[in-house]
């Protein structure tokens, strides 16, 4: 069985549409989103849209709820990213935010023979918490003590990594919209210009494909001039520095 997971469009559908071009060209089974879906970027309403043309789970990620409740929760935000949520609100459809309100805090998936992959945007218990390749084993598996899954895929950290849980497996495909090389010095902060998305096939075992997809930056840095979303000037910076897939 082959298993698409995607992760943090935020609301860039020129980033989104070329991954939905390369997954097109993969034989899956299923897709699977692992949220923040549409805040952040200048197309919210395409990227819904797009998503639910997929029929696929869907799951809540922090930005989700923050892009409808204005809430949020134990993050500090500034009032710049106050006004692009209110903005990304207007530009929904009564329809979109319906469809949007539906996504799940976690998503399960049968991958047959009693194997199960659990869905999550951050952590199966939050959709704020951090894990990364960097912690330590103990604190890496806290959020997941407990659970039953052979497969647990999450979001949020905007890196492809995987690693072993026990007897199971953790994957996070990246960020399709707004992938980052943490390991970058100084400022501004600088996007690479590519979706990220990944492939899981569980048979005997269990493998995962990292997928590094490019975009036409130019495209999107004249979406965000003609969407009308606040701060473009700042929404287009990261973009500006041309970081480039490796």
């Amino acid at each position: 069985m082959r298993i698409a997971l995607f992760s943090d469009v935020h609301g860039n559908g020129v980033a989104f549409r070329a991954m939905l071009g390369d997954l097109r060209e993969r034989d899956v089974d299923a897709v699977v989103c692992l949220g923040d879906h549409a805040q952040g970027g200048p197309q919210p309403a395409e990227c819904l849209e797009l998503l639910r043309d997929l029929d696929c789970p869907a799951v809540m990620g922090n930005s989700d709820d923050f892009l409808l409740t204005l809430d949020p929760g134990e993050e500090e935000v500034t009032e710049a990213q106050i006004e692009n949520a209110k903005w990304s609100q207007s530009q929904l459809s009564a329809d979109l935010l319906a469809f949007h309100h539906a996504f799940q805090p976690t998503a399960e998936l049968s991958l047959g023979d009693g194997r199960t992959l659990l869905a999550f945007h951050a952590t199966p218990r939050s959709r704020e918490e951090i894990v990364g390749p960097w912690m330590e084993e103990e604190e890496f598996r806290a959020p997941f003590e407990g659970l039953d899954a052979t497969v647990f895929a999450g979001g949020h950290t905007h890196q492809q990594w995987a690693r072993r849980l026990g007897d199971a497996y953790y994957v996070n495909p990246g960020s399709v919209g707004f992938p980052l090389d943490h390991l970058q010095a100084g400022s501004p902060l600088r996007a690479e210009i590519c979706a990220e998305y990944a492939v899981l096939t569980v048979e005997e075992g269990v493998g995962v494909e990292f997928r590094r997809v490019p975009f036409d930056v130019d495209e999107l840095l004249r979406a965000i001039e003609e969407s009308g979303i606040p701060n473009p000037d700042d929404a287009a910076s990261p973009w500006r520095q041309r970081g480039t897939p490796t």
